[in-house]
């Protein structure tokens, strides 16, 4: 049973692991190979039932266990910037979905695709949240780009971060990133 966001993180680590299931069937746990080319969003039923879900998919169970505890929370992907054009189906990708919520006038992450930070986390408020996540996963970034000898400037690892209202089942990586462009897209008008 799940009264509070304890048991979820509880009914996630016992129910979820960080993977996906791609168009051709194939299900892979931690294992991001052909990602661009083969993913497509899940379901909640169906990521459920896989017991796979990657950052996308966790984070909208997450949603739906929260609504259905009536505690307020928002979505948001944190990524770094791929336009239109972008179809470079082997690149790395470089985006990380997360859900914040609110009880008692205070902030909270609910994290666990990350597995290096997976827990509750208390934040003073939303924006100090994305701040937070923000240069996380830029600084991940650059440590990496560091180690493996890539060149690259500090707008090569900026994050834009997105707050979404649905991970839409069977969408492709790349147009789940037009789903967020177009909603930065309304922000801006």
């Amino acid at each position: 049973m799940i009264r509070d966001p304890n048991d979820i993180l509880k009914y996630l680590d016992e129910n979820i692991e960080y993977g996906w299931v791609g168009d051709n069937g194939i299900k892979r746990v931690n294992n991001m190979d052909n990602f661009r080319l083969h993913y497509r969003i899940l379901s909640n039923k169906d990521a459920i039932k896989y017991g796979v879900g990657t950052c996308i998919e966790q984070v909208s169970i997450m949603k739906e266990l929260l609504d259905s505890l009536g505690i307020e929370s928002k979505m948001y992907s944190t990524r770094i910037y791929e336009d239109e054009s972008f179809n470079d189906l082997n690149k790395k990708e470089r985006m990380h979905c997360f859900i914040l919520y609110f009880i008692d006038g205070r902030t909270y992450q609910l994290e666990h695709p990350n597995p290096d930070e997976r827990g509750i986390h208390e934040y003073k408020n939303e924006e100090d949240a994305i701040r937070y996540l923000e240069d996380y996963y830029e600084n991940m970034t650059k440590e990496e780009y560091i180690e493996k000898g890539i060149k690259f400037n500090e707008e090569d690892i900026k994050r834009k971060t997105t707050e979404f209202y649905e991970a839409k089942e069977g969408l492709t990586f790349k147009e789940f990133n037009l789903y967020l462009n177009s909603l930065d897209k309304k922000k801006i008008k």
